[in-house]
């Protein structure tokens, strides 16, 4: 006996041990280092609550729970003769309530009904004719969601109200304010029928989901490009270990999981790297797919004898040891990195452009074969690219700065702050995967290109698209872009174009772009084509005048 009171009590000891293990592992996984990135944490959260189709409508449900004892007690402690004189408010007995009641919560929960019918019926048009990938469009439109909650939301308030309805309670009476507000309610109902209606016809026309899609991208890319040049972040990358750290000693990184990576928590990755002593470079973008033995990227440890790696006792934030990375460190990075099993809406600029390729691409189908579609999409891509042209791009490297030393000196009962600002030290933490100008042209410009190879008019939106975009750029690597696509494009023509005279017309506009891309004051000239056929029709109308 004695014995097995030893083992369960060493199993016991063990247990402790390995639970107070693992809080001190959960308490360094979210300490105040790595919730650096908690915005973009709650934001993501946000957004996953948002894509959720049962989110506005369980509040709405909520609140409507909430508020029919609310109005019940105000109207036990309110006075009878005050509510008969306000001339909407509801007087009848207990009966009359309580047919009202049973009234609206059987009509809003049918009308509830109508409209989420409604709205399948919507979802299943919009996957086939624009794509899957537009669905989260449509279950995120706050308008539906809100409409289908405040049906849902009276009907919970009117169910809870009627309940409260007592015949022969003389001390209280019927709860005539909170049938007056449902009454109310029910109007308010009828006109948001009308409306849900009205927004549902504009929802489904191509124009509306294009602009929604171009918006989308448009906060993506004001989220990552900047709109005027950071001076002390290109001083930042010419730090000497940006040359040299692909030789120190590297560590492969793998996947935490398989699936889509959606986002990259740059701040925590820079605490990470900097707490044991080292360089993360990450060799993937968002949107990739990886598998859970994939190498995604390195941790270079640094040398012993950096620099950076001096311990000082006047800052001591920077006595950092390396050391290879351990189980904490493999923690710490699973929660760096957000991936998932289905590619969903993100910071990914890429997936923004990729769903008005995939409108574009879809209406070039021969069961949709609507070419208008595809050049609007051509247009509202040619937009985003031309801000994207415009801005400072991403840097790919990150870095770690540590905050000036302050020392606090007391006497005579006074405390002072005396800081001291030694000169700007930034160290390099994180290396990060930063796709181009020409990927995400490639990506979406080059994408249509290659289904639109036998169509006339998409082939001469994309060269116009190219003139467009030459207007907003700012160095020459682009324009080489913008001439490289300009040439697949003529390719594309001349190899799938049905007729010669289509192919002349073609070629005529892409030689008549390229001339003017490679004018250095294009971007102050007016670029309008004139096919050969309209030039001889123009020459003999004046030759005719005159």
């Amino acid at each position: 006996m004695a014995i097995n009171k030893n083992n369960k009590k060493s199993v016991w000891e063990s247990t402790i041990h390995a639970s107070q293990a693992k809080l001190k592992q959960l308490t360094q996984l979210w300490s105040i280092q790595t919730l650096t990135d908690l915005p973009d944490r709650l934001r993501n959260l946000w957004q996953w609550l948002i894509g959720s189709y049962w989110f506005i409508p369980t509040a709405c449900v909520i609140v409507g729970i909430l508020l029919a004892p609310l109005l019940v007690t105000i109207d036990q402690h309110f006075d009878r003769e005050t509510v008969r004189e306000i001339s909407f408010a509801f007087t009848g007995d207990d009966d009359a309530a309580r047919a009202i009641m049973t009234a609206i919560a059987g009509a809003v929960l049918g009308v509830a009904g109508t409209t989420f019918s409604i709205t399948i019926a919507v979802l299943s048009m919009a996957s086939s004719q624009f794509g899957p990938r537009l669905l989260r469009n449509f279950l995120t439109d706050t308008p539906n969601q809100f409409v289908l909650g405040a049906f849902i939301g009276t009907f919970s308030y009117s169910l809870l109200v009627l309940k409260s309805i007592h015949k022969y309670d003389v001390s209280f009476g019927v709860p005539q304010l909170a049938v007056t507000f449902a009454i109310i309610m029910a109007i308010i109902c009828a006109l948001l029928l009308v409306y849900f209606v009205q927004h549902m016809v504009h929802a489904i026309q191509a124009s509306h989901v294009i602009q929604n899609a171009s918006n989308d991208a448009i906060l993506n890319i004001d989220y990552w490009y900047d709109d005027r040049c950071d001076i002390q972040h290109q001083r930042d990358t010419e730090h000497h270990d940006i040359e040299q750290f692909h030789h120190w000693s590297a560590t492969p990184i793998y996947s935490p999981q398989t699936g889509y990576l959606q986002q990259i928590y740059l701040e925590s990755l820079v605490t990470l790297s900097q707490d044991y002593g080292g360089v993360v470079q990450m060799h993937v973008n968002l949107g990739e797919y990886v598998t859970d033995k994939n190498v995604i990227g390195y941790f270079y440890q640094r040398p012993a004898d950096h620099p950076n790696n001096q311990q000082k006792t006047a800052t001591p934030h920077l006595a950092v040891i390396p050391r290879a990375p351990d189980g904490l460190f493999w923690q710490r990075f699973t929660g760096c990195v957000r991936l998932e099993q289905r590619l969903a809406h993100s910071n990914d600029i890429a997936y923004s452009l990729g769903q008005m390729t995939e409108i574009a691409v879809r209406a070039l189908s021969p069961g949709i074969n609507d070419p208008k579609t595809a050049v609007n999409c051509v247009q509202s891509l040619t937009s985003c690219l031309s801000i994207m042209m415009r801005r400072q791009p991403p840097s790919p490297y990150h870095f770690y700065i540590p905050q000036p030393d302050v020392h606090i000196s007391q006497s005579d009962n006074t405390v002072t702050n005396d800081v001291i600002e030694p000169q700007r030290l930034a160290i390099l933490a994180l290396v990060t995967h930063t796709p181009k100008i020409s990927d995400f042209i490639d990506v979406s410009i080059g994408e249509i290109r290659r289904y639109a190879a036998a169509d006339l008019m998409v082939l001469k939106a994309l060269c116009q698209a190219m003139v467009n975009l030459n207007y907003t750029r700012v160095n020459q690597a682009q324009q080489q872009t913008l001439l490289h696509e300009l040439n697949l494009i003529q390719r594309a023509g001349e190899d799938n174009l049905s007729y010669p005279e289509l192919i002349t017309d073609l070629t005529a506009m892409c030689e008549q772009a390229k001339q003017f891309i490679l004018d250095d004051d294009a971007q102050h000239k007016h670029f309008d084509y004139i096919s050969e056929f309209a030039a001889t029709i123009r020459q003999a109308l004046q030759t005719q005048s005159s």
